[in-house]
């Protein structure tokens, strides 16, 4: 929920708190039909909370020209933070899922601090200026071996049954989809001109900047699982 509400803030920033909270509220209560896996309850809350939406913006129009923004930007809010995140849920509940969890944490761990500091020593060619101009392609490939690295640590640690063979296929994918979500977030502030997602945490950034990666990755894992398995 406070994901959310940042997510919101970010670009609506004091405008619609109404509606802000009841598009955060609503979407952090889609982690309920996530673990029950009634997914006849996800689509009532996703579609109510719609049409609830649409009445508050039927009766409180505001400025036309930046309805439509507004109000796409709080439905697009409502899938990519629950329903992504919420894949931890479901990864969760597989029968090797405890596993995976630790699996993806360590990946995406590693590959962070991988890329961090062979990007601070060895970076040279940008990534992609115009979304993250700190970033280096030289850091990204040192996170896809971090991840790798973090894929083969928690496999042996929390996963005895898993195929050496997945290792790098595993690591190279959620390396690759972390960045992905680190990239979109950094998109996503750049577009609000904002500098972080919210200050929950001093010098840090807030909740959603401490989520960008596990945002995509934790999809990804739960696919995966259930390919592998």
């Amino acid at each position: 929920m406070v994901g959310l509400l940042e997510f919101n803030r970010m670009a609506l920033l004091g405008e619609r708190v109404a509606e802000q909270y009841l598009s955060a509220g609503a979407g952090s209560l889609l982690i309920i039909p996530l673990y029950l896996q009634r997914f006849d309850l996800l689509l009532f809350f996703l579609i109510s909370t719609l049409l609830l939406l649409a009445l508050m913006y039927l009766f409180n129009l505001g400025p036309l020209d930046q309805l439509i923004f507004r109000l796409g930007w709080q439905v697009i809010g409502r899938i990519y933070v629950p329903l992504l995140l919420g894949h931890l849920v479901l990864l969760r509940q597989l029968p090797d899922g405890r596993g995976w969890v630790f699996l993806v944490l360590f990946a995406v761990m590693a590959c962070d601090t991988l890329a961090y500091f062979v990007g601070v020593s060895f970076g040279k060619h940008k990534l992609y200026p115009a979304v993250s101009p700190k970033k280096s392609i030289e850091g990204s490939l040192g996170g896809l071996v971090g991840s790798c690295l973090g894929v083969w640590l928690a496999a042996a640690l929390f996963l005895p049954a898993f195929g050496a063979e997945h290792v790098i296929l595993v690591g190279l994918l959620l390396g690759v989809a972390g960045q992905i979500g680190d990239l979109f977030e950094s998109l996503l502030k750049r577009a609000c001109g904002v500098k972080d997602s919210g200050g929950i945490f001093p010098g840090h950034g807030g909740i959603l900047d401490r989520l960008d990666s596990l945002l995509f990755a934790f999809p990804l894992a739960y696919y995966l699982a259930c390919l592998l398995s």
